[in-house]
């Protein structure tokens, strides 16, 4: 039988079978490896997969083949080094709840978000949350990052998941498309799915005021189809996005800003840090493009997975 993942836990995997829509609880035959990359998950929600039955009681699936990919969405393991983890698979598109307080997402995390879904052609899109508790001066930095973004050819939504404004923009902009739902925990992911899909029940907590960082609600990720054709996957926070599976002189090319002004640059193997008559550091001097992207590529360059 052929099926679609739908929930991750580790060593099980939820997976919906095409013709029926019932789900099934598999395991993996043997050990899968993808050819060229090392990752801690060789499977993912969003992966299509062949399975059988077993012969037990519970109806439990054995998973034999997994099919070949459109996509996927990739950071680095935070728990084995030179390894990526994959946090979901053929994807239509990906969004990255941001919050401009409790917690604080950096120009920087965005821009790495940004990056990676550049790298494997995946169209995204970036949703503020928590509008409605911040102070002018932080709404108009917020509307700043959006019009940066905007011109770089980036969607932008501003929302409030807890009074419902701007989530009937994000709907229409679910439709008919499978996305997956990421960022720092405590953004609202979860508020987020709440909102538009109440019957998901998704568990959430309250900010933990400590730090002002966010506590995890989310353990696994999961796939819920939240209308018919139209399907959502929820992510666990992450605090780090280490680049994966990217060369240090592919990174510029994934900047859309970088990327056409590199044939202007005097040397063709440029590395926009030092050399004379580079273009893309005489845009920035210039302001045509934004300091605080540029200097996010330098982080990415140094290898700094820290940069919140």
């Amino acid at each position: 039988m052929e099926g679609l993942v739908m929930r991750s836990t580790g060593s099980w995997y939820e997976v919906r079978e095409k013709e029926s829509e019932q789900v099934y609880r598999c395991r993996l035959r043997g050990k899968f490896k993808i050819k060229g990359l090392k990752v801690t998950n060789p499977l993912a929600v969003g992966d299509r997969v062949t399975f059988e039955l077993e012969e037990t009681e519970e109806e439990t699936g054995v998973i034999t083949e997994i099919h070949q990919r459109d996509n996927y969405l990739i950071r680095k393991s935070t728990r084995k080094v030179r390894h990526g983890h994959i946090i979901g698979a053929n994807l239509d598109q990906a969004i990255l709840v941001c919050t401009l307080v409790m917690p604080r997402t950096s120009q920087g995390f965005i821009d790495r978000f940004l990056v990676s879904c550049e790298s494997y052609h995946i169209p995204a899109v970036l949703v503020f949350n928590k509008s409605d508790i911040l102070v002018p001066e932080a709404l108009e930095i917020q509307e700043e990052l959006m019009e940066l973004y905007e011109s770089l050819g980036y969607k932008c939504l501003a929302i409030s998941a807890k009074k419902g404004d701007g989530l009937d923009a994000f709907r229409e902009l679910l439709k008919g498309k499978v996305s997956i739902l990421s960022g720092h925990s405590g953004v609202g992911k979860s508020t987020v799915i709440n909102a538009i899909a109440p019957e998901v029940e998704q568990w959430t907590q309250e900010i933990s005021t400590y730090a002002n960082k966010g506590v995890h609600t989310t353990t696994f990720a999961e796939m819920f189809e939240i209308e018919p054709g139209t399907f959502l996957i929820d992510t666990p926070g992450i605090k780090e996005l280490g680049l994966m599976d990217i060369k240090e002189e592919e990174i510029a090319g994934y900047f859309p800003e970088f990327r056409a002004l590199l044939s202007e640059c005097r040397f063709y193997n440029c590395s926009h840090i030092h050399e004379p008559g580079c273009a893309v550091r005489e845009a920035m001097k210039e302001g045509y493009i934004d300091e605080g992207r540029y200097l996010s590529y330098l982080s990415m360059i140094e290898g700094d997975d820290n940069r919140r």
